[in-house]
């Protein structure tokens, strides 16, 4: 590893930890993105099986069940893809980027696979029980979330370009 890399990575372990306001204002953002991936999904499975696949029964919709699984499915991996490639290449999503945040390892360098993995499942439960998680990072002396202290990465807020 290169000096200049060497520098940066001790320069990126010198910012602040991203607090819950940033963290959640970027999961918005890209949860808009994300969504309207699973809108696309799901216009472009009714453009192959037809609008037919679906009926009303007693004020409920019901999907044919396998059309339901790959759709569930697509829905899945189209958001682990999203995560994954945008933290595993430059640590920071659309929505990161817009509220200055970046997801680092320990050592301030870019997130491996298996890291970004692993902070994408513990983000779920970390999210929906009570947000539990994320609150986290308000007893934890380094201002973590626990997903992230689980995966070995941090989110820190990146100061404005010059």
């Amino acid at each position: 590893m290169s000096d200049s890399h060497l520098e940066q990575r001790q320069q990126i372990l010198g910012y602040p930890r991203a607090g819950l306001f940033r963290r959640l204002a970027s999961l918005l953002y890209d949860g808009i993105i994300v969504g309207a991936i699973w809108m696309l999904f799901g216009f472009i499975m009714q453009l192959v099986v037809g609008p037919d696949t679906s009926e009303l029964v007693d004020g409920r919709v019901r999907t044919d069940p396998v059309l339901g699984n790959i759709l569930f499915f697509l829905m899945l991996t189209s958001c682990a893809a999203f995560f994954g490639w945008f933290w595993t290449r430059s640590g920071q999503t659309v929505g990161m980027l817009a509220w200055r945040i970046k997801v680092v390892d320990r050592d301030g360098g870019p997130v491996s696979v298996r890291r970004a993995a692993v902070r994408l499942l513990l983000a779920w439960p970390a999210f929906f029980l009570l947000g539990l998680g994320y609150l986290w990072l308000f007893v934890d002396a380094e201002g973590d979330a626990l997903h992230d202290k689980i995966s070995g990465t941090r989110v820190v807020v990146v100061p404005k370009a010059g």
